[in-house]
């Protein structure tokens, strides 16, 4: 019987906004509604610190196919959100080159990458695990928008510091034009960027 109701227990947890343990403001920062689509994708953006991208290979023998790759990411500092997804690239990187030739990417990022799901019994899979895929562009940034984007990501990814500096970093950023979000049952939905902007991923409990 306990077996049977474990599975309702979770379910419930989640639906009633649980805390997210990986976060720093424990028990004050809680997952949004699963109907609130923007802030959840708003949300997952903040929480994970990698994320997947896919992009159209120029390599043999895989030229013109889908290539999916990892990058460590970061939408700005720790309780700090902006929804742009940042990354440190370097021309010498595999993807890298595919985006010289074709800048268009999708990018995705699921909170069984932190601790949640797997604290709340739920597969990767599952639509419970929320998750997002963003479609768009990756570009280099300049200037103010640079130096956020170093507070950014080495905030949260402290051995980039000490990358080699002959292998030419620089800062992106990855142009959103198209978010899909699966966070509960029923199909994936999709957000306009505007939506996700104006979104607040957080509802801080005190």
């Amino acid at each position: 019987m306990i077996a049977l109701l474990r599975p309702l227990c979770v379910l419930l947890l989640g639906l009633l906004g649980v805390c997210l343990p990986v976060s720093s403001s424990s028990c004050r920062v809680r997952i949004p509604p699963h109907d609130q689509v923007a802030r959840v994708a708003r949300f997952v953006a903040h929480q994970v610190d990698w994320a997947s991208m896919a992009t159209i290979s120029t390599h043999k023998p895989v030229v013109g196919q889908p290539f999916s790759n990892t990058f460590s990411v970061s939408d700005g500092p720790e309780g700090s959100s902006t929804g742009i997804p940042y990354m440190y690239l370097t021309h010498m990187e595999v993807s890298v080159k595919d985006l010289e030739v074709n800048p268009q990417a999708s990018l995705s990022m699921s909170l069984a990458q932190t601790d949640y799901c797997r604290q709340q019994g739920f597969d990767p899979q599952s639509p419970l695990c929320a998750h997002i895929i963003l479609s768009g562009s990756v570009m280099e940034v300049n200037g103010t928008e640079a130096d956020f984007a170093k507070k950014a990501l080495f905030s949260r990814h402290p051995e980039m510091i000490d990358w080699p500096t002959d292998h030419n970093w620089f800062f992106a950023k990855f142009n959103i034009t198209q978010v899909w979000v699966l966070d509960y049952f029923g199909g994936v939905k999709t957000v306009t960027p505007e939506e996700y902007f104006q979104a607040d991923p957080h509802r801080k409990h005190h």
